[in-house]
């Protein structure tokens, strides 16, 4: 039970980019990488100087686009936390006629605010975004980037880190 009770919840990371030039920059090392590669296993060699090339680019171009990155973190929430969340933003009778089992108006907020995980620079939990912050950024920004704002809060309660094990008959 103790390792059971020590588990940390699941957490989901959405990154945002605005430089599409730093993220074109990390796929073009990245697949110059898979070239190289390519070209040193067809050839049985271990690593050529091209590859290493390729590889060093790669860091580069990761470093750079990590540093222009915004990471949101969206932890899971324990289930009667999120219960009772989805509870306190219960659907009109039109959106729960209309198959909605929370108010998508108010809850993506609410989600979003209470799953978001912030951290200060030495890793330390800080306080996040609050609700009103978190309806501001989905009010404000493009429909698929509102969407993906809560689907990534959504994501993080989905994670399943379960398998099951089948003994057989024998």
């Amino acid at each position: 039970m103790a390792r059971l009770r020590a588990r940390q919840l699941p957490e989901h990371t959405l990154v945002i980019c605005d430089d599409q030039e730093a993220k074109a920059r990390v796929d073009a090392a990245a697949l110059e990488l898979s070239r190289c590669r390519l070209l040193d296993a067809e050839a049985g060699r271990e690593s050529s100087e091209e590859t290493r090339r390729a590889e060093q680019e790669l860091q580069h171009a990761q470093a750079h686009f990590d540093s222009v990155a915004v990471e949101l973190t969206f932890r899971a929430l324990p289930r009667p936390i999120l219960d009772g969340l989805i509870k306190r933003f219960p659907p009109s009778e039109t959106q729960a006629e209309d198959g909605d089992a929370w108010d998508p108006e108010r809850f993506p907020a609410a989600l979003a605010a209470a799953a978001h995980v912030e951290r200060d620079n030495q890793g330390n939990t800080v306080e996040g975004m609050s609700e009103e912050e978190a309806q501001e950024l989905l009010d404000s920004w493009p429909v698929a980037e509102s969407n993906a704002l809560f689907a990534a809060a959504w994501q993080a309660q989905q994670i399943v880190r379960t398998s099951t094990v089948e003994l057989g008959k024998g």
